[in-house]
């Protein structure tokens, strides 16, 4: 019995010119079955360029505290002044404080320790923010939360447009942070919301198109994974996500399904 693959290839000769022949069914489902494989590839394919940006990410936010750490080593190496050694020190545990706040963050932000649909304590995120805001310096946050815990996927969307908010405060300002589990309707669900204010607000196109699922793929980079990241989690949970963009402010917000 031919191999109906290769029937599908098959051409017939009609007047002067080429035309494909009729697919058998058998064909037709060979073809289906090989949409559907390069269908997955891609998503697979899509998925690891995706986790690979976010690594790249990781790694450039990492870099700076991390290079401090070793800058400072040296320099105590060489350094004989007491007063001088002694400022080597308080650099040295400042860059390790930096170093893992951030990736404590990024851990709870990027990762899936626990798995998805636990309970996170509030004050966990709240705590990880705080000290990114705290190591900027120029940023005041401002908390209204309500109850004491989020599921994981919910807590990964506060994180995650929380940062958002803090690069788009190039110059500082006050990030305002509102969270719940709402319980009065139909059905439980988690409202973010992020505003970000200041005197000069720089938020990304990109970074928008990644939020609104636009974003084609080979435009992503590490700067935008994690609105793309955001995005899938947002449309794997049948959840929505918003925001609005002005000079001096910048509005995100979620609503989350409280079950997935």
């Amino acid at each position: 019995m031919p191999d109906p693959c290769l029937c599908a290839s098959r051409r017939v000769r009609r007047g002067s010119g080429w035309a494909p022949a009729r697919f058998p069914q058998d064909s037709v489902n060979c073809v289906n079955l090989f949409s559907e494989k390069a269908r997955i590839l891609n998503m697979t394919t899509d998925s690891l360029d995706l986790a690979s940006l976010l690594c790249s990410r990781l790694c450039h936010d990492m870099l700076s505290p991390v290079g401090a750490l070793t800058n400072g080593l040296e320099l105590l190496a060489e350094e004989k002044d007491p007063e001088m050694r002694q400022k080597c020190f308080e650099l040295l545990e400042q860059s390790a404080r930096i170093s893992a706040d951030k990736l404590r963050f990024f851990r709870l932000a990027f990762g899936a320790a626990g798995g998805f649909g636990d309970m996170v304590p509030l004050a966990e995120p709240r705590a990880l923010i705080d000290a990114l805001v705290g190591n900027n310096g120029r940023i005041q946050a401002n908390w209204a939360l309500s109850g004491d815990s989020l599921p994981k996927p919910a807590v990964k969307t506060l994180l995650n447009l929380a940062l958002i908010g803090i690069e788009a405060l190039v110059r500082g300002g006050t990030l305002d942070i509102a969270a719940e589990l709402r319980t009065d309707g139909a059905k439980p669900c988690s409202e973010i919301v992020i505003r970000a204010t200041g005197a000069r607000v720089v938020f990304d196109r990109n970074v928008g198109l990644a939020l609104e699922g636009h974003l084609p793929p080979e435009e992503l980079s590490s700067r935008t994974a994690p609105a793309a990241m955001l995005r899938q989690l947002v449309d794997a949970i049948g959840g929505t996500i918003q925001y609005h963009a002005a000079p001096e402010a910048l509005v995100m917000g979620a609503m989350l399904p409280a079950a997935a």
